[in-house]
């Protein structure tokens, strides 16, 4: 049985800021290309069975600069849609909603048109992938490159709890991660490594 690798994006302007960022496709900053590069020693010399990238550029960038070619797509590895509040910070939130919670509130609609996602929809998005690559996992390890939250709800999901359960999982940017088994369950082996 392979093992389940992560790989969050590296830096961009809003990570560093700590602004919500899902469809806006900001550029990694000079760090984050640092850290995706800096990703390359820890995948060299690994096959993979699947390598997958969400379809944003901050994601594909960093496969990129990781060393990592071939990956394919998957829409379902896109970041939360952070609806109304794209751009906004935690704190900004908590000035007209003190008590707000992204785990167990999730999000408003957007002026634009962006509904928004609870964190049953983003884990509704990750079973899919889960289901996806387990056909695949027997056959070797299997790559995502993706985001923060994304990556830490799919995480709650693999280990069998809800997807609000990935607030216990803290993803720094540039970091590699790897959810693995013992004794047929599944579990955290590595986390947030940087070479």
């Amino acid at each position: 049985m392979g093992d389940l690798l992560l790989v969050r994006h590296g830096e961009t302007e809003w990570s560093r800021s700590g602004q919500h960022t899902s469809r806006t496709d900001l550029p990694l900053t000079r760090q984050g290309e640092e850290q995706a590069k800096l990703l390359a020693p820890l995948l060299t010399g690994r096959s993979f069975a699947l390598a997958l990238t969400s379809p944003l550029g901050r994601a594909v960038r960093t496969a990129e600069l990781a060393g990592l070619s071939g990956a394919a797509v998957d829409p379902d590895l896109h970041e939360w849609d952070y609806g109304g509040y794209e751009g906004v910070t935690t704190a900004e939130i908590h000035r007209t909603r003190p008590d707000w919670d992204l785990w167990t509130d999730g999000v408003p609609p957007g002026a634009d048109g962006q509904p928004g996602e609870s964190p049953g929809q983003v884990g509704e998005r990750a079973d899919r992938v889960l289901s996806r690559v387990a056909s695949v996992l027997p056959e070797g390890d299997v790559l995502l490159v993706a985001h923060g939250h994304f990556l830490r709800v799919l995480t709650a999901r693999r280990l069998g709890l809800p997807p609000s359960d990935g607030r216990l999982f803290r993803l720094e940017t540039g970091t590699l991660s790897r959810l693995s088994t013992e004794h047929g369950w599944p579990v955290v082996a590595e986390w947030n490594t940087r070479a």
